[in-house]
């Protein structure tokens, strides 16, 4: 459960603002937490790609472009795990880089948190609060998430905001499957999607998916998390997205911080994925035709205040930097990611990596012939 407060407000942002079918969304994560618990057997998590999911709610982009990423970066991981590059592109993406890239991220979410109680979308109109009221409800839901986040606030807020919901609206649920549809796709749309969506995400996805998870599992679990290895997770999350894809739902990924998070709530095995997949999967096929309807009286200063904490949490991340190269590199690539756009980020920033890795080697036999 440690995973639903950033769950579950990109999925209520995707399914109402990006218009995707809420069972599409909702069955990559549940099948991802089953294969979790029956690939690994331990309580790997399930959650959405953050850089992806932010860029494409900021960007209100529709659910052809979203499929497309959601295939080509689940075939770039399928590929990447089954040859065994991992480590190679781990050399290519120094933590400045992932860094910067979280820090956009983090100020994405907090730009969408703020439109959701300053400008509330019009999918929410009809049961949105004025802001006068919505502000300083969603900047207490923010300092909850935030001061109670190791006792599992965000799961009560989630609960809170649900049972909000179904009081307002649940006389519009209705049972079974959302349709599902097969994404409409060409060159245009894949170009778009890789340039907007897949190329901010991937260093992300191979130093917090694969490389952080495996090491993350190694400290927790030991000998138990052996199969916890970056290629085998770059697979699962391949084949996860793929999926995702072919269904035009919501990308999913494994993730250091989602580990964490399970396991300082006591979880130890397979038992917590199995019942967050069994629940997902289940709300998926037998409420998913009901959420488009009911989804918009999800409290809006829940929805914002729980982004909020994911970004300012996100923004927390750059506090393992040292030194002030990488610290200017991360703020440069973070600040021009959020201003700009994040490929144009991420070709500055990798630029000026390997301008000064060059430029320390080139120094190196000046110092040694100097004596010094």
């Amino acid at each position: 459960m440690a995973d639903l407060g950033v769950l579950v407000p990109i999925a209520v942002a995707l399914i109402v603002g990006n218009g995707l079918s809420p069972t599409a969304v909702l069955l990559p994560a549940g099948l991802l937490y089953l294969a979790n618990a029956f690939v690994y057997g331990l309580p790997l998590p399930a959650q959405p790609l953050k850089a992806f999911g932010a860029i494409a709610i900021a960007q209100g982009l529709g659910a052809d472009e979203i499929a497309a990423g959601a295939l080509l970066i689940g075939a770039i991981f399928l590929v990447a795990g089954r040859l065994g590059l991992l480590d190679a592109a781990a050399r290519v993406f120094p933590r400045a880089l992932i860094r910067g890239v979280q820090l956009t991220v983090g100020l994405l979410f907090l730009q969408i948190a703020w439109g959701l109680v300053a400008d509330p979308p019009k999918a929410f109109a009809d049961y949105s609060l004025d802001s006068s009221w919505a502000l300083p409800l969603g900047l207490c839901t923010l300092g909850l998430a935030l001061a109670l986040k190791r006792l599992g606030i965000s799961l009560a807020l989630v609960l809170v905001g649900i049972g909000v919901m179904l009081f307002q609206a649940g006389n519009q649920s209705e049972l079974g499957p959302s349709p599902l549809a097969l994404p409409s796709l060409d060159t245009a749309t894949f170009v778009a999607a890789f340039t907007a969506l897949v190329m901010p995400q991937v260093p992300l996805s191979f130093a917090n998916s694969c490389l952080a998870t495996a090491d993350a599992a190694r400290v927790y679990f030991g000998e138990r998390g052996e199969r916890v290895r970056p290629g085998n997770l770059a697979t699962t999350y391949g084949f996860a997205n793929l999926f995702a894809g072919s269904i035009a739902g919501m990308p999913v990924c494994h993730g250091a911080g989602g580990l964490t998070a399970h396991y300082s709530f006591g979880a130890r095995s397979a038992g917590a994925p199995l019942v967050m997949g069994a629940a997902l999967v289940t709300i998926a096929l037998t409420a998913g035709a009901g959420l488009a309807a009911v989804l918009p009286a999800f409290p809006l200063p829940l929805l914002a205040g729980l982004l909020a904490a994911a970004g300012v949490l996100h923004i927390g991340l750059l506090r393992d930097l040292r030194g002030a190269p990488n610290w200017a590199l991360a703020l440069l690539v973070g600040v021009l990611g959020f201003a700009v756009n994040l490929t144009a980020a991420l070709g500055v920033g990798l630029a000026l990596w390997w301008i000064s890795v060059g430029a320390r080697r080139l120094a190196r036999p000046r110092l040694a012939g100097s004596g010094v």
